[in-house]
């Protein structure tokens, strides 16, 4: 009598017996979690945490990185949710988490630099060996996540002092019409309905500069998201970034369901950041979301004894996706972003 082989095993039986990243270690069908350790350079050593997720059968693998600047906390509390939720038994393909990238921003509870060697993390990829922490990270991430993963998440939200309403970045660089093409869906399948058009990223993948673009430069469709502000873990954000995760898993196949794409987007394909000319109190005057017209004041900056050094105002007709709103503001730090959108046909 022949043997029956359960097709599940079969598919188990054709991935590798196991995948191991820092000290996690995971079989087909199993999670784990672990570290990858960053050892001491020219500053101090420091760890990232991460799980392993592998599903019974084969399938993509999917990186989702969370906690590029620490404190940026909706989407790190999210994904300790898709960590608990998510069922091997169920998934096809492998995730990969990033729980927190930079822990000396999030134990610092920094905004967008590390209290070490002062560099912004999403400013260093695809980083160095042998370079300051920022960079070393960089460089841990590059080579055991990104190197590893078909496609990429790279979730943000507001840092500590932004107040943002959701959006994504779609990165459409003209090298891979494949990684293009996928990511723009990617961006709709991850449910925000706002979605930035950047084309102005590096095209040198050896000065990739954003994790999200290190993968995309390799050919794998990546996204940032955008979802959470002011560094507070919101219970609607939280759920709003687990809620991404998911739609993606199932854009993917990679768990049964059915795939949603937002319909109607509006796309900005002009944005821009606008930048503090001198140091002293912000005192901002719109909030997130809002509409703006040309001209429109969105803020105040004073000197230290309320005397108005500059009146900040629209350069074009738009929506705020983020502004400042808390009042320390040093020269050349952002103060706020104004998109002008397109509604996609």
């Amino acid at each position: 009598m022949v043997a029956v082989i359960p097709a599940l095993l079969i598919a188990a039986l054709q991935q590798p017996t196991a995948l191991t990243i820092g000290s996690a270690n995971a079989r087909p069908g199993q999670a784990s979690s672990g570290f990858i350790e960053v050892p001491a350079g020219s500053d101090a050593a420091t760890r990232i945490p991460i799980s392993i997720v592998r599903g019974m059968q084969a399938g993509p693998t999917l990186a989702l990185v969370a906690g590029t600047h620490g404190s940026e906390v909706a989407p790190i509390v999210a994904l300790q949710r898709v960590r608990a939720i998510i069922d091997p038994a169920a998934l096809r393909g492998t995730v990969l988490i990033v729980h927190v990238a930079n822990m000396p921003s999030f134990l610092g509870r920094t905004i967008y630099y590390s209290p070490i060697d002062g560099k912004n993390l999403n400013r260093v990829y695809p980083g160095k060996a042998d370079g300051t922490v920022s960079e070393r990270i960089a460089y841990a991430i590059t080579n055991q996540i990104i190197e590893r993963a078909d496609y990429l998440v790279d979730m943000h939200a507001g840092d500590g002092n932004e107040s943002l309403r959701p959006y994504s970045y779609w990165s459409p660089l003209g090298l891979n019409a494949r990684a293009d093409s996928i990511a723009r869906e990617m961006a709709l399948a991850f449910g925000s309905d706002h979605i930035v058009v950047d084309t102005a990223r590096p095209r040198d993948v050896r000065a990739s500069v954003y994790t999200q673009n290190t993968a995309q430069l390799r050919g794998k469709p990546s996204i940032t998201t955008e979802t959470g502000y002011l560094g507070i873990p919101a219970e609607d954000m939280v759920q709003r970034n687990v809620d991404g995760v998911f739609r993606l898993l199932r854009y993917f196949h990679m768990v049964p369901g059915d795939v949603e794409l937002v319909r109607q987007p509006l796309l900005f394909e002009r944005a821009e950041v606008l930048r503090s000319p001198a140091t002293g109190v912000w005192h901002a005057r719109v909030e997130r979301g809002q509409s703006v017209q040309k001209g429109a004041i969105v803020g105040v900056l004073t000197d230290f004894f309320g005397n108005q050094q500059a009146e900040i105002r629209a350069p074009f007709g738009g929506i705020v996706l983020y502004v400042v709103a808390t009042p320390a503001m040093s020269q050349g730090e952002p103060m706020g972003m104004i998109g002008e959108p397109r509604l996609e046909r």
